[in-house]
């Protein structure tokens, strides 16, 4: 890659309820987070967090996501109090600059509204950081390739619950889509752009 294109930083689902003590928690991401705020310290101004945000109740959510919910009904809206949705707490002193998109699925792109924000700066590349490398940073990563947006994936600032998946991820996306992802750390990157 000869040079990074027009990028955001695209952080997926840092919050408190995968960094602390959940059901969801994800134990590395504590180790991920110097990463995360040193790209974010860097360029707030192109940093996007993404957050997941569960239904009110197991009901409001159709098809496979009602039965997702009945497995995990302890991390809907009415069990699971609304700070648990927020950012890291080392990360929310980046918004604003940084912005915050809220979604209901893994990926982000469903309903259109990050991909117009993107699309009416000229984005044409994204920097992927955050968790779970295989379920929502996989969305996110999938869905912008189709998109036809160039994906920088900082292996040393995505993480999951499960080693042995992450370890899969991270090798699927650096074989299989070659052309169209870079992976980086977070180190050579930020070498590249301060």
């Amino acid at each position: 890659m000869d040079s990074i294109g027009n990028w955001r930083h695209l952080c997926v689902d840092t919050q408190r309820m995968f960094l602390e003590s959940t059901p969801w928690t994800l134990p590395w991401m504590t180790n991920i987070l110097p990463q995360l705020e040193a790209l974010s310290q860097y360029h707030a101004a192109r940093t996007i967090f993404t957050r997941f945000i569960p239904p009110k109740h197991r009901d409001d959510a159709a098809g496979a996501w009602n039965d997702y919910y009945r497995k995990w009904w302890m991390m809907t809206g009415e069990h699971l109090e609304g700070e648990w949705l927020d950012l890291a707490p080392s990360l929310r002193s980046f918004v604003p600059p940084a912005r915050i998109f809220d979604k209901t699925t893994y990926s982000p792109w469903i309903d259109g509204r990050l991909l117009s924000h993107l699309h009416s700066q000229s984005v044409d590349t994204i920097v992927v950081t955050g968790g779970e490398t295989d379920v929502c940073v996989l969305a996110t990563v999938l869905g912008a390739i189709d998109l036809g947006l160039h994906v920088i994936l900082l292996s040393d600032a995505v993480c999951s619950g499960a080693d042995e998946t992450h370890d899969a991820a991270v090798g699927l996306l650096e074989n299989r889509f070659s052309v169209q992802l870079d992976l980086k750390t977070t180190e050579e990157f930020l070498s590249l752009t301060t």
